[in-house]
């Protein structure tokens, strides 16, 4: 089975052989070689790290092997929400679900830093949502970051699925108070009136 690459970004090429995904850094030549090459050999190890800490408490992709700038990995076969959230009958209990996952993510004080639902799949095996792409994932203790991970998951589902948004986030916060996170969801509030007030 020849390799295809399925998607081609600004850090990174995806491409998938033999029911396996190989996230490739790209190098970047505006910058100096010798840091170019550092930079991308610390984001791969810290993102597969990341990866393998939370593989024992949600659902992600298994990591086979890491490689200097390279991570391959377990392929997911399922449906990529950002396609097809807005069909799914059994949207309320999804969402609730992603809200859990999420709250144990900051359990563990790791930030996603890039929560949308092009990077949650439900798997056609076992009816599991799977988290993707933790290249901009990052360790940190701190409310604040944890309440603007919320913050971005809701304005992409604002941007993706604008009809049913509203609905869609209060269950994926339902899941998420569900493991008593009082002091994260009042600081998403501070959090979305400083955007609301922006926007005046």
């Amino acid at each position: 089975m020849p390799t295809k690459i399925i998607q081609q970004g600004a850090e990174a090429i995806i491409s998938i052989k033999n029911n396996q995904i190989t996230k490739d850094r790209i190098k970047k030549s505006y910058r100096i070689k010798i840091i170019d090459d550092k930079l991308r050999k610390q984001r791969t190890k810290s993102e597969s790290k990341i990866i393998n800490k939370l593989a024992k408490t949600i659902n992600v992709p298994k990591i086979i092997e890491t490689e200097e700038n390279k991570i391959i990995m377990q392929h997911i076969k399922g449906k990529k929400l950002s396609e097809h959230l807005d069909s799914l009958k059994n949207q309320a209990s999804i969402c609730k679900q992603i809200g859990k996952q999420i709250a144990i993510l900051h359990d563990n004080d790791i930030i996603h830093g890039d929560l949308t639902t092009s990077n949650i799949i439900l798997a056609n095996k076992n009816k599991k949502i799977y988290f993707i792409d933790f290249g901009l994932a990052f360790h940190s203790h701190r409310i604040e970051d944890k309440a603007v991970d919320l913050h971005l998951l809701r304005q992409a589902l604002e941007a993706k699925h604008f009809k049913r948004w509203e609905r869609l986030f209060k269950w994926v916060l339902q899941g998420y108070k569900s493991r008593d996170k009082p002091a994260v969801l009042n600081q998403l509030t501070i959090v979305e009136s400083r955007g609301r007030y922006k926007k005046h």
